[in-house]
């Protein structure tokens, strides 16, 4: 091979090759930080909640003007939830609990305090949650309480308390270092219990406590107040039923619309990635055609030397293997150049992902590698076939 390829290497056209490399270098360049910027953010969009599942909608009625001037509250009426279960779009429906009774709390991280507040709690039914049996159980009179937090509570700590006091972050792995101290009044009683943060949600507005701790508190600080459910989670056979938002405005009722923002969000964020992608694609195809018509002419210009080649007995697989290994070789150069670039941008913008958004996966780098590879074997297969069809046809084959 030393030979045929001293005797091939003299017309070999450096610019051409050079035009090639550079160019099929930013169509790959393009594809696979596309790619991999795509599958890294797209769990900021789309990861559903740790603990109600997405086809859960929490319903609530819309606050007017008219009930709040005639003293109506906007509670579901048992009519209402009888109503709203007989829809065909609906699989069960779950009641939000309220706490009858007041709530203090002092919250602080690593036995340095940080807020005391009053607020409230709220359950709904174990099954609409999504969390073992073991941490999300309360036997009656434990002192050690489970809870959900809002992550909006999560957000605020790290950039607000962390940041301003030099406070480590805390991510949701990271829960137990929460210290937060429920002292519950009501029935003639005030006492303190340890709530024990289970994790965060991106649903729930609202600190969420298990269902038999709700049904115990309530009928121990306040055995005389019973209410109607503010709001409801409702359990629906497909979210995108048209009959379920037609149902609702006709009743006045709202549904968080984050999830439907979300997939807004990510079909914007589909379309554009794909165009860029396709845009790295058009320029890679232009970049092998580039490489194709630089073989061609090295071929042509060879032509005389590559049938001596063949008459003197060297196959045609021998003769064509130098402008293979060549074009495998810029290939592969290409591949690597163009991952080791994706993995610096990635590093940079994944640090500021991970600083606004603590709890995302941080993922890894194999799914651009392995459409690097694929990008590889697939223009280096094309390459291959390509060259090795124009040396057939000098060798007078077909």
């Amino acid at each position: 091979m030393n030979l045929v390829w001293k005797l091939l290497r003299h017309h070999i056209s450096i610019p051409q090759l050079t035009g090639f490399f550079f160019a099929n270098l930013v169509g790959m360049l393009i594809v696979l930080l596309g790619f991999q910027f795509y599958r890294d953010v797209l769990p900021v969009f789309t990861s559903d909640d740790s603990f109600m599942k997405a086809d859960f909608l929490i319903v609530s009625k819309r606050v007017n003007m008219g009930n709040t001037l005639s003293g109506r509250d906007n509670n579901f009426t048992p009519d209402d939830l009888q109503e709203l279960e007989n829809q065909p779009f609906v699989s069960h429906i779950g009641r939000f609990t309220s706490s009858e009774y007041r709530v203090d709390a002092a919250m602080g991280i690593n036995g340095q305090p940080l807020i005391k507040t009053e607020l409230f709690f709220e359950s709904v039914p174990d099954e609409f949650v999504d969390t073992p049996r073991d941490d999300w159980g309360y036997q009656s009179g434990s002192q050690v309480v489970p809870v959900i937090l809002p992550r909006t509570y999560l957000n605020m700590y790290n950039f607000g308390f962390a940041q301003a006091r030099s406070l480590p972050k805390i991510s949701d792995g990271l829960a137990g270092m929460i210290d937060l101290q429920i002292t519950i009044h009501g029935n003639g009683r005030s006492d303190t219990y340890k709530g024990r943060v289970v994790g965060f949600s991106n649903r729930l507005n609202t600190i969420l406590v298990p269902q038999t701790f709700m049904d115990w508190s309530n009928h121990t600080y306040a055995p005389e107040q019973r209410s109607n459910p503010s709001r409801i989670v409702v359990e629906v056979a497909n979210p995108a039923d048209e009959r379920i938002m037609t149902f609702f405005e006709e009743k006045g009722y709202e549904v968080e619309t984050d999830k439907l923002n979300a997939e807004k969000t990510t079909y914007f964020l589909r379309m554009i990635v794909t165009i860029v992608m396709v845009i790295g694609l058009v320029i890679s195809v232009l970049s092998f055609y580039i490489l194709m018509l630089s073989i061609f002419l090295l071929v042509q210009k060879n032509s005389e030397k590559l049938q001596n080649l063949l008459l003197i007995g060297y196959s045609p697989a021998r003769v064509a293997r130098p402008y293979q290994t060549l074009t495998i070789v810029l290939n592969m150069a290409v591949a690597l150049i163009a991952w080791g670039v994706v993995a610096l941008v990635r590093g940079y913008y994944m640090d500021i992902i991970e600083t606004i958004f603590p709890q995302i996966d941080p993922g890894s780098l194999w799914p651009s590698a392995v459409l690097a590879l694929i990008l590889l074997t697939v223009v280096s297969l094309l390459n291959i076939l390509v060259i090795r069809h124009q040396i057939n046809r000098i060798s007078g084959k077909r």
